[in-house]
């Protein structure tokens, strides 16, 4: 991860499950430059998958972009779980402008298959 990275823009892509939250920063194109999640920040096991958790790794990860220069941003949610609306708030409420929220869970479009049936 180079230092000297200068950003405008910047998309953040969050993986929300039930056992942690990992929050991505990316540029446009979508090349990681750094990530954070509850573990990085001292989180440990079950605790991982709290909302509280999930804003203080959303809040590290807005330090780190405030050093990048990134002035807007592009939120990309996936999954369901609790820390969703925690980072969502604590990016738009951070200073950095959030012009879009995308939800990018992925969704079957088939029936799921009954195994076992005679």
């Amino acid at each position: 991860m180079a230092k000297n990275i200068k950003l405008e823009r910047a998309q953040i892509h969050v993986h929300a499950s039930y056992n942690n939250t990992i929050i991505t920063l990316t540029d446009v194109e979508g090349n990681p430059i750094t990530w954070k999640s509850p573990g990085t920040v001292g989180y440990k096991g079950s605790r991982k998958g709290t909302p509280y958790a999930a804003r203080i790794a959303a809040e590290a990860l807005v330090r780190k972009m405030k050093e990048y220069g990134v002035q807007s941003a592009v939120l990309m949610m996936k999954g369901a779980g609790s820390g969703r609306q925690a980072v969502i708030q604590t990016m738009k409420g951070s200073g950095i402008r959030v012009s879009e929220v995308r939800n990018v869970t992925p969704v079957s479009h088939s029936k799921s298959s009954i195994k076992g049936r005679r």
